[in-house]
């Protein structure tokens, strides 16, 4: 068995547009018709460069090569250009083929991925999810709007959930860490507060940042919610500083947890070794793939640390998270995404159920993609999956920030 073609679809969903303004979807194929389906987290370059770079990395390093060779095509790759570094793009694009070759693999042999990886260690595994706006939510005024965010999260825990997560402290700019103003620091407490009231113990509260401020600002801001009890506080400061994570750790009483933006465990073994953060949270189309994550959660174990698979993409990736999910002793939970796009894209093939999802037992990833109706989404537009605001924080009026990718009006 050998890896023939390559095909790419890049597919944006449609409002509200939750999971980035578009996926990039890998489709592999063998010589003995097997396909195989992959994602590629978060590109930080261009689309036609990024699928540029996807391509050059199949035909490189992986075309005409046996799928079960995972560990050789990661070394190809890892150490492409007289490298052996992590190079964010380039092991992007590699994650999401990887994937692809995990799902042929587990076709191949009539068993879900979970099996070829140790097998399974949880039946059910525990999901958490964004506070979203509700249907009659005023979908600009919800970010910063605390009653608002209490009430989506009721909601959420009606459907089962266990643990959600809500991030008003913005703005992320490419400015790097910024101290908050006070206004910024008192919506986040009344956000904690008002959901704290909503939900009582019935739902772990994950207060969610992306590196946006300096040490000093997130510890300032960390002592200000202790009181509510998060369980963890994500990503405080910028991901590549991590001896002053470690100072935020040691100076706040919230576990620290960070993963996203980092790729393979030579990124996150630091993190690890300086007690930066107790979860990790890895995006597998970034950070390297599922046999690159599994290690990452072999080291966690040894420092009593815990997984957590990040989503803020499609439903191809959630669908790696949960194999890998599925096979890991220190599993803490999953991040999921649901929709009605995200659901239809993989025909309803995994879904969350009062706040769990259950590990496929079917062959491969377990989903079966609608690929007609991935290719009816194209994406047009030409901004990045994810993008930074350039504005700094604003200390007169406070911030008001959806994120990186703000929802469709339409």
């Amino acid at each position: 068995m050998k890896l023939t073609d390559l095909d790419i679809i890049v597919t944006a969903p449609p409002a509200p547009g939750w999971g980035g303004r578009y996926w990039i979807l890998v489709k592999l194929t063998t010589d003995n018709g097997i396909t195989g389906w992959g994602e590629c987290y978060a590109a930080s370059v261009g689309l036609e460069a990024m699928q540029a770079v996807i391509r050059d990395v199949f035909a490189r390093h992986m075309a005409g090569e046996n799928p079960e060779n995972i560990e050789k095509m990661f070394r190809r790759v890892y150490s492409s250009g007289f490298t052996q570094r992590p190079d964010l793009t380039v092991m992007g694009a590699f994650s999401g083929l990887e994937i692809a070759c995990w799902d042929i693999l587990g076709k191949a042999r009539g068993r879900p991925v979970w099996a070829l990886l140790g097998g399974k260690m949880n039946d059910r595994i525990r999901a958490y999810t964004y506070l979203y706006p509700l249907p009659h939510h005023d979908v600009t005024a919800f970010w910063t709007a605390p009653v608002m965010a209490a009430e989506a999260a009721r909601d959420c825990v009606s459907r089962g959930y266990t643990a959600i997560k809500f991030d008003p402290a913005g703005p992320y700019t490419m400015r790097g860490g910024h101290m908050p103003g006070m206004r910024d620091i008192a919506q986040s407490v009344a956000f904690c507060k008002a959901i704290r009231e909503a939900v009582g113990n019935r739902a772990d509260l994950l207060f969610g940042t992306h590196g946006q401020f300096s040490t000093a600002g997130a510890i300032r801001l960390g002592r200000a919610l202790e009181p509510y009890d998060p369980l963890w506080f994500e990503e405080p400061i910028p991901p590549d500083t991590v001896e002053e994570m470690a100072k935020v750790a040691r100076a706040v009483r919230i576990p620290v947890a960070t993963g996203e933006r980092l790729t393979t465990r030579a990124e996150f073994a630091p993190v690890l070794r300086s007690g930066a953060a107790s979860i990790l949270q890895p995006a597998l189309g970034r950070a390297g793939g599922i046999w690159e994550c599994r290690k990452i959660a072999a080291m966690a174990e040894a420092y009593t640390a815990q997984m957590a698979p990040h989503l803020y993409a499609g439903p191809v990736e959630w669908a790696a998270n949960i194999q890998l999910a599925a096979c890991i002793p220190n599993l803490l939970m999953a991040e999921t995404i649901e929709t009605p796009f995200h659901d239809a894209l993989i025909r309803s093939s995994i879904r969350v159920e009062e706040g769990f999802v259950t590990a496929p037992e079917t062959p491969g990833l377990g989903i079966e993609v609608d690929e007609d109706l991935a290719r009816a989404h194209p994406y047009t537009g030409d901004g990045l999956h994810l993008e930074m605001q350039e504005a700094p924080c604003d200390y007169v009026q406070g911030n008001a920030f959806e994120g990186g990718a703000p929802a469709p009006r339409d």
